[in-house]
Order: structure tokens, then C-alpha cells, then sequence
């Protein structure tokens, strides 16, 4: 063997051995990061341990809770298998309708589900449901074996006609009960018969008395919250009484519980109600109702509720009669239906609604025969009033001039008598003028009174007025809510978030009424803030509280007072003179006869001699102390 090939295997030995070290270094530095890795691996597991076991158990929750689940539909939940297959049959729908209304008609409690009222429509142009889809809910409940709640099961169609629909829902083998709705041609109201045969046999011998449970949610339809919300409410009348009764305007809630009969009641919003008529009367229960928010997002206006109990006489086949009313607060068309309806338009008082139903309506109505213009109506109306109260305002002027023209006799009395303690001889000269002049204090007072009641007449006619909604004059769009030609980007406190021009024309009128009124008064320092508050405060009070309300109510008012200065102006221009008016009265006082005194100077005349009596003593006791 030579040198070369004794180095040749040195060589190759070597390599063999550095590259078997280097294979054994490679193969530790990785089992090194493998342990590293898998060391890390099961720390991490151990800390999400906890996470992994809550995931585990919770989806084990979960399947028990849909294992219960399925065991409960899979169980019954009712004893008689034919209400376990009305509880689970599919809903089906149905509808009525007429030329005035449509009722769509819901299988799964025999129930209305939607009630559009016609020819009516929102304040944004939108057709009018007085019921929206699913909001609302009417149940019969009684009592078996369990209690029940007829709006739990879904009843079967059994017959239905052009105006009628009958539905069903079976009880055993032999009973049954029926819902029978009737909505005859050209009305607003839908017969409601409750049809109960066989039941006797399973409704509880000592239950006497059947539940009545309707929820309806009452959508927003006008514009303005504020003045709906003001006229929105429950209303119910007692049987025999010619009154109706509320729960209450301007309130956020309320709740009055009826321990006595009750023939009906309304959810009544401003201009449309849903009324519930028992024609045996309900026997008692209790009737809630409360305002939605005004930033509602379903646009609803009030949840109305009503509990009530009907008396069931537990008979083989039993028939309680109801009706249901969907529709406009038209007074006219309420009384139509012989209930009392008409009662929930709030109209005022005994005087108050007296003049409002005999005078102002039936007036309305007949205006309207010949113009479909309310502002023109409006206009005509007004004119007719100031006609008939113009010896009124004559009188009331006359009674004012004849104070004003004497003005200068009561300021010689003024300085004949200018200390305080002659105030009661002062008055007492004064009213021996009047008298012997035939002047009355309240001369100018009482005609003024007696407008009154139509003022307040017309206060509560034009925001009830079915009649002016969504009749537009001039800029106003719909005469039964605000007038606004500025929107405001802010909500100003009492006033609103808008300007009614109407409101301001009428503060505007108000104001030169107010100041030719004191134009015409005698003027005295006692009267200053008198005068002040009548120019100056009424105006603007009237202007931030008709901001809101009806156009056509701030429309009347300021025809009122521009007819009304018109009248003042023509009286002093053409029926009064003041200096013969002070000549009559100068020879009525220098007449030898004697007028009677009034009873108020009679008045006046004894409290000066008692107290003069009175200075008298004391004086006397002062001398005596001396």
C-alpha cells in the first residue's frame, strides 16, 4: 500500500467522522426546539384549558336545552288533542270589507288584524289604519281543566259571505266555540257574536263570568304629537247615563278600574276611535292606556288596554252579542249608531257642548251645502256671529262712551276728595253720578260676558272638528293642526319647534283690538298695569299658546278681531256721538226726579256710614285716653 493511498483513507475516514458529529449536532439542536415548541404547546392548552371545559359545557347546555325543547313540542300542552292541533295549526288570514272600511281577519284567535278606515288618510298621504299589522290582540279566556285564552289557537273558517265570516274552534268531540263577524254595507261597525255550544260540559261549573282582554297599540296619523296626544284617550260609558266618561286628557298614563256595568268603550284617538260595544254589558273590569314617546320608532301613539268581564250562565249553547266600531270621529256619523258615540267628541260643557252640537255644527253643515272652501266657511260663519251679537257690542260700546264722556265730573270729584281716608265718600259720589246719569258700572262688562260662551264654543269646536281635517286654505295645509311657514331647527319651551303665521295674524289683531279698546277707556294711574297687561301681555300669551293648536281656531280668532274692530269704528263713526251723549246725560242729571238708588250704592252707602260710625268711636277713645 502506498503513501497516497494510506492518506487517501485518512481522508475519507475523516469526512465520515465530521459529518456523522455534524448530523448528531443538527439532530439535537432540532429535538431542542421540538421540546421547546411543544412545551410552549402545552402551556398554552393548560391555560385555555378553563375557556375549552366553559365551551364543552355550554354547548352541552345548549343541546339540552333544545333536546327540552323538542321533548316540549313533542309533549302536549293542552289535554284536549283538538286545542294541541289548533295551538300548532299555520296561521291563515281573511277579509271583510265594505265602501267605508276593511278589516283583514286573522285565523289564530279569531281576531282583526289590520282594520284600514277608506277615504281617510294620513297626514303624510299614506292610507289610514286605524289597526296596524300586529298591533293588536283580543283573547276570550276561561277556565276548563286549564286556563285558556281563545288568542292561542288558530280557529277554522267554516263559512264566510260578502258581509260575513264565521270561525270555529273545536272542543271534544261535541263542542265548539264560534266567532261570527257581520260588517253590513255603508257602516263603520262590525257584529260580533261569541258562540259558545257544548262548552258547559268543560268550562268550570262555578265560573260565571267570561274574560275580555283587548290590546291595541293606536298609531300616530296626525301631524303635531303634542295636540293628538291632548285629544287622544279612553273613554266609556255607563249604561242609562247620558254622560260619557274618561280616563283623562294631557296625561302620560292612566288607569281607572269599573266596579260596575259598562256598555262601552273607546280607544279614542284625536279624529278616529276603535270602540267596543257589549250589548249585555260587560259586568266590570278596569281600562288603562299610555302615551309612546314622541321619538317612537314604530310610530305608535298610545298602548290602550282593556280587562273586562261578561256575564256566562254556563247554558248548552250560549250567545253573547258585541260590535266593534272602526272609524272617524265624525259627530254625525256616531250618533248615527244609537250608542252615545257622539259623546266622546269633546265639546265643551253643558252650554259649552249645547251651543257647540245644536248651533255651531248643524250651522257648519249647512255652510258646506253650498262651498267645500272651510276657509270661506269659516269666514261666513264668523260673519253670522258678529251679526247676531252686534246689539252686544253696541251696548257694551254704548255703556263704555257714557263712562268715558263723564270722565270730567269724576276727576272734580277726584280733587274734592284727594285723601285716603275719603276713598269710601269718593266711590260714594262716584256711583250717586252713575246713578243720576243712568250709567252702569257693568254696563260694558255684561254684553262682554255673554260673547263668551261662544268664544269658548269655538275654543273647543275647530280642534274636535272632523270636519276641517286635512282641509287646507291659503298656506295651511289641514285646518284641524298647526299652520307652519318656518321650521325651526330648535324646540323652543311652551312655543314649538315651528312658526304658525296664522297665530302671529292673530296676536297681531288681538293687539290693535286690545289698544282701540283702551284707546276708548278712561285712562288713571290705577289702570296703568291694567292697560299694560291687556296690550301688551294677551297677545303674546295667545301667540305662544295657539302656536300648536288649530290653524283654523287662530284663523276664526283673527277674523274675530278684525270684524270686531270693524264694528267698533262703524258704532263710533255712525251711532254715537259723544258731546249729545254728554248732553243727555247732563239734563238726566239735573232732572228734578230722584233715581232710585242700586242696590250696590245702597250697599255702598251703608258701608260709609259704618264707617264713619267706626272713625267716630275712635276718635272718641283718643279724647277719652287724653
Amino acid at each position: 500500500m502506498n503513501k497516497n493511498t494510506i492518506i487517501g483513507f485518512v481522508l475519507i475516514g475523516v469526512i465520515l467522522i465530521g459529518f456523522s458529529w455534524y448530523n448528531t449536532k443538527i439532530f439535537k439542536e432540532q429535538e431542542r426546539e421540538r421540546f421547546v415548541a411543544d412545551s410552549i404547546a402545552r402551556v398554552e392548552a393548560l391555560k385555555n384549558a378553563p375557556k375549552i371545559d366553559s365551551a364543552i359545557v355550554a354547548l352541552n347546555d345548549s343541546l339540552a336545552a333544545v333536546r327540552a325543547e323538542e321533548s316540549r313540542l313533542m309533549s302536549p300542552v293542552y289535554k284536549d288533542s283538538l286545542l294541541e292541533a289548533a295551538s300548532k295549526a299555520a296561521e291563515e288570514f281573511y277579509v271583510l270589507e265594505n265602501d267605508k272600511i276593511k278589516v283583514v281577519f286573522t285565523s289564530k284567535g279569531a281576531q282583526a288584524y289590520e282594520v284600514q278606515v277608506k277615504n281617510y288618510y294620513t297626514h303624510d298621504s299614506l292610507d289610514l289604519y286605524l289597526m296596524r299589522k300586529n298591533a293588536s290582540k283580543f283573547a276570550i279566556d276561561f277556565y276548563t281543566d286549564q286556563q285558556l285564552s281563545t288568542s292561542d289557537f288558530n280557529f277554522t273558517k267554516v263559512a264566510q259571505t260578502d258581509s260575513s265570516i264565521v270561525f270555529r274552534l273545536p272542543y271534544g268531540a261535541d263542542a265548539y266555540i264560534e266567532h261570527v263577524y257581520t260588517l253590513p254595507q255603508e257602516s263603520y261597525m262590525i257584529d260580533f257574536n261569541l258562540r259558545m255550544v257544548g262548552m258547559d260540559k268543560y268550562i268550570s261549573r262555578n265560573m260565571s263570568q267570561l274574560g275580555i282582554d283587548w290590546r291595541m297599540d293606536i298609531p300616530r296619523l296626525e301631524r303635531g304629537y303634542e295636540n293628538e296626544k291632548n285629544y287622544s284617550t279612553i273613554a266609556y260609558k255607563y249604561p242609562g247615563d247620558d254622560d260619557v266618561e274618561d280616563l283623562g286628557l294631557r296625561k302620560a298614563e292612566s288607569k281607572e278600574d269599573i266596579s260596575t256595568k259598562l256598555e262601552w268603550f273607546a280607544f279614542q284617538q284625536q279624529f278616529f276611535s276603535a270602540i267596543m260595544v257589549a250589548k249585555d254589558d260587560f259586568s266590570e273590569g278596569d281600562l288603562s292606556y299610555k302615551f309612546y314617546d314622541v321619538t317612537d320608532e314604530d310610530v305608535r301613539l298610545m298602548d290602550c288596554r282593556a280587562s273586562m268581564l261578561v256575564d256566562y250562565d254556563g247554558a248548552a249553547s250560549v250567545d253573547i252579542p258585541f260590535s266593534f266600531y272602526y272609524g272617524p270621529n265624525l259627530y254625525k256619523e256616531l250618533k248615527s249608531y244609537g250608542y252615545g258615540f257622539e259623546k266622546i267628541v269633546p265639546l265643551g260643557g253643558w252650554l259649552i257642548g249645547w251651543i257647540n252640537r245644536v248651533i255651531i255644527i248643524n250651522f257648519f253643515d249647512y255652510l258646506s251645502r253650498f262651498t267645500s272652501n272651510f276657509g270661506l266657511i269659516i269666514l261666513l260663519m264668523t260673519i253670522a256671529i258678529k251679526l247676531v251679537i252686534s246689539p252686544l257690542t253696541l251696548k257694551s260700546y254704548m255703556s263704555s262712551a257714557k263712562m268715558r264722556v263723564l270722565k270730567p265730573e269724576i276727576d272734580k270729584i277726584n280733587e274734592k276728595y284727594p285723601r285716603k281716608e275719603d276713598a269710601m265718600k269718593k266711590q260714594q259720589e262716584v256711583m250717586a253720578l252713575y246713578n243720576k246719569t243712568g250709567v252702569s258700572m257693568f254696563g260694558g262688562c255684561l254684553p262682554m260676558l255673554l260673547q263668551f260662551p261662544i268664544l269658548f264654543a269655538m275654543f273647543r269646536f275647530f280642534p274636535a272638528s272632523f270636519e276641517l281635517r286635512q282641509e287646507g286654505f291659503l298656506w295651511a295645509d289641514d285646518l284641524s293642526t298647526y299652520d307652519s311657514i318656518l321650521q325651526l331647527p330648535f324646540n323652543i319651551p311652551l312655543y314649538g319647534d315651528h312658526v304658525s303665521l296664522f297665530a302671529i295674524l292673530m296676536a297681531v289683531s288681538m293687539y290693535f283690538y286690545s289698544k282701540m279698546n283702551m284707546d276708548q277707556m278712561p285712562s288713571s294711574n290705577e289702570m296703568a298695569g291694567m292697560r299694560s297687561m291687556q296690550l301688551y301681555f294677551m297677545p303674546i300669551f295667545l301667540l305662544v299658546l295657539c302656536n300648536n293648536f288649530s290653524s283654523g281656531l287662530s284663523y276664526y280668532y283673527m277674523l274675530s278681531n278684525l270684524f270686531t274692530i270693524a264694528q267698533t269704528w262703524i258704532i263710533r263713526k255712525y251711532f254715537v256721538d259723544e258731546k249729545k251723549l254728554y248732553a243727555q246725560l247732563q239734563a238726566k242729571a239735573a232732572s228734578t226726579k230722584a233715581p232710585k238708588k242700586s242696590k250696590f250704592q245702597q250697599r255702598l252707602d251703608e258701608m260709609y256710614k259704618q264707617q264713619q260710625e267706626l272713625q267716630r268711636q275712635q276718635q272718641q277713645q283718643m279724647r277719652n285716653r287724653k
